[in-house]
């Protein structure tokens, strides 16, 4: 008769930690190394050095940030999965705007965790995942109920798709005459823009325009 063969609870779950910050890399990796049943086998503190080392280490786990200087998280995230479904994902990150968390997910994220969480729950979400379930991190649950539940009061819900694009050249530091030029409009026109995102977000200033960008995703910068 045949049996389900029972899981080894001796194998331990290999970590690979990608993030853009070498020193929180190392930090993570020697709390992780404390706790029985883990180890962290890599490291990669660029997009393409995560891709490379996931494929030469075959980790159970992946840690992956969002921003690195080479290209985002979600490419990364892709290209992994493109060789390897077998290796999970876990988006850990500073982000934790639902439209970050939207990217992660649908580039294959299994889990996504904010980093001002505490080590039990990154390593509750390390377990749950490990385990063929998805993790989403209190914090994050919590902001995408409030989000869904105030949904139709969210004042940015009514940006035309052009406004969100000049919004996201506005937050990224591009002159009026340069977004003309790349959305192929006139600077009156830009000028327009701006004053309805303004009206319609209730933000009359730069920085808060920016602030709201980067929180929803709009733009890459780090706040």
């Amino acid at each position: 008769m045949n049996q389900k063969k029972a899981k080894n609870t001796d194998k331990k779950i290999r970590i690979l930690i990608a993030d853009a910050h070498k020193i929180f890399c190392q930090a993570l990796s020697i709390l992780l190394n404390t706790h029985e049943g883990i180890e962290v086998v890599g490291q990669a503190y660029s997009g393409q050095t995560a891709v490379e080392r996931s494929r030469e280490l075959s980790p159970d786990i992946v840690l992956m940030d969002i921003s690195f200087a080479d290209f985002e998280g979600t490419t990364a995230i892709r290209r992994i999965l493109e060789k390897s479904t077998d290796i999970r994902i876990i988006a850990l990150t500073m982000h934790s705007g639902r439209e970050y968390f939207q990217k992660m997910m649908k580039a294959g994220a299994s889990g996504y965790v904010v980093k001002d969480c505490g080590i039990e729950e990154l390593l509750r979400a390390i377990q749950m995942v490990y385990g063929g379930k998805s993790y989403l991190c209190n914090g994050m649950a919590n902001l995408l109920i409030e989000s869904y539940l105030c949904d139709d009061n969210r004042p940015g819900k009514n940006l035309t798709e052009r406004e969100r694009e000049v919004l996201q050249c506005i937050a990224e530091g591009i002159s009026t005459k340069k977004i003309a030029v790349n959305l192929n409009i006139s600077t009156k026109t830009v000028e327009t823009h701006r004053r309805q995102i303004m009206q319609k977000l209730d933000i009359f200033n730069v920085p808060q325009l920016t602030k709201y960008a980067v929180r929803e995703g709009l733009s890459s910068l780090n706040s």
